[in-house]
């Protein structure tokens, strides 16, 4: 018996490799997208098609983990600071979407004839998007690190944040909303905030220390248990704390993305977090009840028609009214226009509160999943129908068959100044930029600029590339200077490549590309500003231009070190104002005399 049942949950696990190692590579070859591919073969293995699976519901709530590994993900890419900057979308426009979807979505039940409560339940569960469904079609759209995508995820954070609140005001509701203890709300949400306290202390004091540990004992599958370790307890402390999975392991992602290990969690957990994401889109498609929509279809069909065009006319308002773009906007509307799987849990409280009957439930969870099927088909409609803006180009020149001594890709602040000692000494310069207004600008102070885009191969050598003695990418985009650096090398590896960088972390990125030659674009005027205050704190003009040097020569070693070992490599040589000044010379010399050192026993093994 022990054999058979093992027997029956291994061909399960069979069935649900099959159907997505069948059905998604189709749905992505006719352009349809995983999403839907993986609902599609969830319906077709589930109750209502051949029969494989019984209970979805349980390989939902299994296959929810990949919603919460890929939250983890995105926290490792959202520094603190970097959050800190998304206050005002996640509370401000997160806040003005969701009760403004609210109080529509509420209107439709209300238009149906259903009573006021049962109304605003119904609409409420649907204005929580699907972070699933959403996640993954930025990440296949390429979105997700855009302007535009981290909008959407500073609103899904928030809607993640509102399901607590929400769930009172479910209880609140209920029938027995009268005998409800005050005090025990009280204590529900002390414990949710401690249980964030607790977790955000855990995460800056304890983790780090953890990881280094494990690091240091070499064994690559502990690090991977431990990542997982800190993804599950995270999600299920906040679980536990009446919290959302997904708003703890984000919040466990956040505190550890300034670590070193980070690059390393990501790559332990993304093998988990797709192969559970695609479970969850499969447990989805197995959920849709064929007996529920048949029994309700005019109930069902209205419904999804109505909460859908409700809640993507009402966030395309929105948009619209912070001052968002027509295109922005009509595209955040249809990718958040479905219902989500948080939509379940609120469904259930309601029906233990006794605001919703068993049929009703099944006829929004219907309408939920129905709205979760539908979405990557209006998107590909959306993309499909709705012309891409691109700048206009009209009365600009392309590069053909350009040739100039120099190739200067990125003709800003920074390229403009570059450009003249080059032009006073006779070079002729081939200037590209991407940024259609300023060619047209350029033009007007005598200058020659040709619109294309650097990281095309096409536009290089239509700017002459091949021919020139030196090519400078002076772009302010890191991302884009650092692909141009690997396009260029690979297609002209022996045209001299300079490269202006951000920062050194940019730096150090155009390195590993291969340029030749890099500096921070603030790096030149920064030593002149410091030698210059140093004269007006009354140092010798000699003296201040030798401290200034000094530190030339302590900021190559040190950029030497970090090139190799990371942006923490070198850090022993930074001179901190948070101890003396001669404790830090004084480790500052240590340093330098232990690398003096090294430098001459390499030099001596190499010479025997």
């Amino acid at each position: 018996m022990a054999a058979e049942t093992n027997a029956n949950d291994l061909t399960q696990v069979v069935v649900l490799l099959a159907a997505g190692v069948a059905a998604v590579p189709v749905f992505k070859k006719i352009g349809l997208g995983s999403v839907l591919g993986y609902l599609a073969a969830g319906l077709a293995i589930g109750p209502f098609g051949l029969g494989f699976f019984s209970d979805p519901q349980a390989i939902i709530h299994v296959a929810e983990l990949g919603v919460v590994m890929f939250l983890f993900i995105i926290g490792l890419e959202m520094q603190p600071s970097r959050l800190w900057g998304m206050r005002k979308d996640i509370f401000g426009l997160g806040t003005f979407q969701v009760l403004g979807a609210m109080a529509a979505l509420t209107g439709i039940g209300l238009a149906f004839g259903f009573p006021l409560i049962p109304s605003f339940v119904a609409g409420t569960g649907f204005v929580l998007t699907s972070t699933a469904i959403v996640m993954q079609m930025l990440q296949e759209r390429g979105t997700l690190s855009t302007l535009k995508g981290q909008r959407i995820i500073a609103i899904l954070l928030f809607e993640d944040l509102a399901i607590v609140p929400l769930l009172a005001i479910v209880a609140l509701l209920g029938t027995g909303a009268a005998a409800a203890d005050a005090s025990d709300r009280w204590l529900s949400f002390a414990i949710a905030i401690g249980a964030v306290v607790a977790l955000v202390l855990a995460g800056r004091y304890l983790l780090n220390p953890l990881f280094r540990v494990l690091a240091a004992s070499g064994a690559r599958e502990v690090m991977t248990a431990a990542a997982l370790l800190v993804v599950l307890g995270s999600a299920l402390a906040m679980q536990l704390s009446g919290l959302s999975m997904a708003m703890g392991a984000f919040l466990a992602g956040v505190l550890l993305s300034e670590s070193s290990f980070r690059h390393q969690l990501e790559a332990d957990i993304e093998p988990f977090r797709g192969i559970l994401l695609g479970l969850f889109f499969l447990g989805v498609g197995m959920a849709i009840d064929l007996s529920v929509i048949a029994a309700n279809w005019t109930l069902v069909v209205a419904s999804v028609a109505g909460y859908m065009v409700a809640k993507t006319v009402l966030i395309y308002v929105v948009a619209r009214l912070v001052g968002t773009c027509h295109s922005e906007s009509l595209e955040r509307a249809v990718l958040m226009a479905q219902g989500g799987e948080f939509a379940f849990v609120l469904y259930a409280a309601a029906v233990s509160a006794g605001i919703l009957n068993g049929e009703q439930n099944a006829i929004l969870t219907a309408t939920i999943i129905i709205s979760m099927v539908l979405t990557p088909l209006f998107v590909m409609l959306h993309d499909r129908l709705v012309p891409k803006s691109q700048p206009s180009i009209e009365g600009l020149t392309l590069p053909e068959n350009v040739e100039g001594t120099v190739l200067m890709i990125g003709f800003g602040r920074f390229g403009q100044i570059v450009s003249q000692p080059l032009l006073a000494r006779g070079y002729t310069l081939s200037l590209i930029d991407k940024d259609a207004e300023f060619v047209r600008d350029a033009s007007e102070f005598g200058f020659k600029v040709y619109y294309g885009d650097g990281s095309r191969i096409d536009i290089l050598h239509a700017a002459g590339a091949a021919t020139a003695k030196a090519i400078l990418i002076c772009v302010d985009d890191k991302e884009a200077a650092v692909k141009i650096a690997e396009v260029v090398k690979e297609e002209f590896p022996l045209v001299p490549l300079l490269a202006r960088a951000y920062d050194r972390g940019h730096a150090i990125d155009l390195v590993h590309a291969g340029v030749d030659f890099q500096i921070r674009e603030t790096f030149e005027s920064a030593m002149i500003f410091s030698r210059e205050t140093l004269k007006a704190l009354g140092e010798d003009e000699e003296l201040a231009g030798e401290v200034v040097e000094e530190f030339r020569d302590t900021d190559r070693e040190r950029f030497s070190l970090e090139t190799v070992g990371g942006i923490y490599a070198g850090r022993q040589l930074i001179r901190g104002n948070a101890q003396p000044a001669d404790i830090v010379a004084a480790r500052t010399g240590r340093v330098r005399a232990a690398a003096e050192e090294e430098r001459q026993r390499h030099a001596e093994e190499e010479a025997n």
